[in-house]
């Protein structure tokens, strides 16, 4: 896959993604916004039923009452107000009908002591209506007095309670704009039928409430009521005969925020959890892709290089078998030997590359059979340095131990730790551009051995520092092959450390060299 698809790809992906987790938080504040608008329409509805529940209580009550009273202690004084009488016969039948109807004002005189309003006495009104339709056969409308009975009568006789009610109620009304308003209504009531009809709502928290008179506050409130504007509902409440009312009905919840958020959190919380497994799985798979395509930069590097050093060792035996096959060559034993040296040197170089890869591999698959017995460090560091002191000498460098370490016996496989320290010297070689310079140290510390190889030679940058012990990783030149390796003598050092119950680090600095630090635990 070319740079230009992978990183079109990776962008269409995160946009992809972005979009998703934008859509995701619309949702989520879309809902939230919902579900305040319904939480609002929900508070109102209930308070301007609590506010007409109120009124028609207070109105119901002081009519029951009035009524109660005119029948108790009421003075009735009658009075005809208007009369309608209607007389019709029909020749052909010989029927007379007669319509009546009347209206009558009846006066109540009661004691104002009943009402608390200041006065002596009040004066009530009381209108009632009543109707009859007679039927009479053979009465002419000559004669006044109808003596039979009507073969048909019809009487309607009520109190006009409707008309009497809506009059009743606006002065009432009027009368009692007057009266303090917590002597209307009291506390106890507005904060059980709040209850009642916010429960009705499926609205189940706490509140506070109040009743303001030209946004001032009366005594009736609730305890820990504290008005704020934007938080505040409020529908007017007492209305006067023209429909006008200074107070109004104020309620908030202190809890409304947690409440509202509570509907809907479940609906929140697995979309948060889809999306964050969205972001996790497409990090994930991110990352995936750019280390893959980091380890086939690094692969691609590896067999350039493996490649390069497997052609300078078969390009030099090609070369010597076509001189050992030269007549004039052949005879001559001291170049046979120098040529047979030579085939057997760089058929070992190649058979220890091998070697490597086969390590790591068995390393990998756990197939390695590592058998451990009690050695003493130092003699394994001294038996490295022996494999590469020829190296160092004939690049005229040097080798210099510290082994002050008082005690170095550990439990190793002395093959494979002595390759350790040989590659690490090894390293600390190739990675020297002059004659290297290394150290060896050893110092025990607690009930651990730790081993430090210190060169000055190139040293490797920081990030390289990090992945160094990584399979197939060399600090990325291309196919630059100044420097002979394939990345994997490190990785079988830290895999064979590990293996040790030990731990390996390095410390480098690009230009002044590197350490390779080294611990492992003690055995008595």
């Amino acid at each position: 896959m070319s740079k230009r698809i992978f990183f079109l790809l990776v962008l269409l992906m995160s946009l992809s993604l972005i979009g998703i987790i934008f859509v995701q938080a619309y949702f989520i504040k879309d809902s939230v916004a919902n579900e305040k608008k319904r939480f609002h329409s929900n508070v109102i509805a209930t308070l301007y039923d609590v506010s007409n529940t109120i009124e028609e209580e207070e109105v119901s009550s002081y009519y029951a009452n009035v009524q109660r009273l005119k029948e108790e202690y009421g003075k009735v004084d009658t009075t005809a107000v208007s009369q309608l009488l209607i007389y019709q016969q029909n020749r052909g039948t010989k029927e007379t009908l007669i319509y009546r109807s009347n209206v009558y004002e009846e006066d109540y005189k009661l004691s104002s002591s009943l009402f608390d309003i200041g006065l002596d006495s009040l004066t009530i009104q009381n209108i009632i209506g009543s109707s009859s339709t007679e039927i009479y056969s053979n009465v002419e409308l000559e004669d006044k007095d109808f003596g039979q009975s009507p073969i048909s009568r019809i009487t309607k006789s009520a109190n006009i309670s409707e008309a009497q009610k809506i009059s009743f109620e606006k002065d009432f009304k009027a009368l009692q704009k007057r009266t303090p308003v917590h002597k209307r209504v009291e506390k106890g009531t507005i904060e059980k039928l709040l209850s009642q009809k916010l429960e009705n709502k499926n609205i189940d928290i706490s509140f506070e409430y109040a009743i303001y008179s030209n946004d001032l506050g009366t005594k009736v409130q609730s305890d820990n009521f504290e008005y704020d504007v934007k938080s505040t509902f409020k529908v007017p409440i007492f209305p006067d005969e023209n429909d006008q009312t200074p107070y109004k009905l104020l309620v908030n919840f202190p809890d409304d925020k947690s409440f509202i958020l509570s509907s809907i959190i479940g609906m929140i919380l697995l979309s948060i959890i889809f999306t964050s497994v969205i972001v996790i799985a497409y990090s994930s798979a991110l990352y995936q892709l750019i280390k893959q395509r980091k380890i086939s930069e690094i692969k691609t590097d590896f067999i350039n290089n493996m490649t390069h050093e497997f052609k300078t060792p078969i390009a030099t035996i090609n070369l010597a078998l076509d001189a050992i096959r030269n007549p004039a060559i052949i005879s001559d034993e001291v170049k046979v030997k120098r040529y047979l040296t030579m085939i057997k040197e760089e058929n070992k170089r190649m058979h220890a590359q091998v070697e490597n890869v086969l390590r790591i591999s068995k390393l990998e698959k756990n197939e390695l059979n590592i058998s451990k017995d009690r050695v003493k460090l130092h003699d394994l560091i001294e038996d490295a340095i022996t494999h590469i002191s020829l190296i160092v000498e004939d690049r005229k460098g040097y080798i210099k131990t510290f082994l002050d370490a008082s005690k170095s016996s550990v439990l190793a496989n002395e093959t494979h730790f002595t390759n350790v320290i040989v590659n690490i010297l090894d390293n600390a070689i190739k990675y020297s551009p002059n004659a290297p310079e290394i150290e060896v140290y050893t110092e025990n510390v607690g009930t651990n051995i730790i081993l430090k190889i210190k060169d000055h030679g190139s040293g490797m940058s920081k990030a390289a520092a990090k992945k160094v012990f990584e399979k197939f990783y060399r600090e990325h030149t291309g196919n630059i092959h100044n420097v002979k390796g394939h990345g994997l003598g490190l990785a079988y050092v830290k895999r064979i450390v590990d293996d040790h119950q030990g731990y390996v680090s390095v410390e480098s600095e690009k230009g002044k060299g590197s350490t390779f630090i080294i611990k492992l635990p003690l055995i008595s």
